[in-house]
């Protein structure tokens, strides 16, 4: 079919044009990959720029709580130990028959430098514990997260900082607590108080 509306030669753009365009897009990206991607998502900052935008150390710590899920998740459970430096008496509060009292307890566990803590509170499916925790030192990475026979790992959530609190409600009958890293390259001493329905206090790690 004959198209009234086809372009003269010399309308369309020259190879050069192309090539010059196609050349200042691939710049672009690889530009943002280096500054903007990579520092971002897996902490690596070859131009510094990350640094200084913040995403460099965002990215790091990405890196590090996914290598330490990821090892939890294949590593077998460890055997239970007693918890140093912790006060386990639990308060008297009216529970139903067969469902573990109200306690409250305080846990402190101190870590090296790139030293790994987990401490895990035994629970029924739906109990709930109110909980904070503090950092003597700057921010640490934490992993909230539960396992059960069957079920290696099952994440609450996950970040890093220097003091936490909130409440967790136990998605099934199992271990539920927290995973510690320190990354400051200082010993830290952290100090977990919880209160709530759980039968033990446990360090795994």
């Amino acid at each position: 079919m004959y198209n009234a509306n086809k372009p003269d030669a010399s309308e369309l753009p020259s190879t050069g044009r192309l090539l010059k365009s196609t050349g200042i897009a691939v710049a672009v990206a690889s530009a943002l990959l280096v500054t903007v991607v990579l520092p971002a998502e897996y902490g690596v900052d070859p131009t510094r720029v990350g640094s200084l935008l913040g995403l460099t150390e965002m990215g790091r710590i990405k890196m590090q709580l996914a290598a330490e899920a990821e090892a939890e998740e294949t590593a077998a459970p460890p055997a239970a130990a007693p918890v140093p430096a912790a006060s386990a008496a639990p308060t008297a509060a009216s529970a139903t028959a067969g469902a573990p009292a109200t306690r409250t307890d305080e846990t402190v566990l101190t870590l090296a430098p790139d030293q790994g803590a987990e401490i895990k509170l035994v629970m029924e499916e739906g109990a709930s514990v109110r909980y904070v925790w503090s950092s003597s030192g700057g921010r640490i990475n934490y992993d909230i997260h539960a396992d059960r026979p069957g079920t290696p790992y099952h994440g609450y959530g996950k970040g890093s900082s220097q003091r936490e609190e909130g409440e967790l409600v136990a998605a099934f009958t199992g271990s539920h607590g927290w995973f510690w890293r320190n990354r400051t390259g200082e010993p830290v001493t952290i100090t977990l108080q919880t209160t709530g329905a759980y039968s033990e206090v446990k360090r795994v790690v």
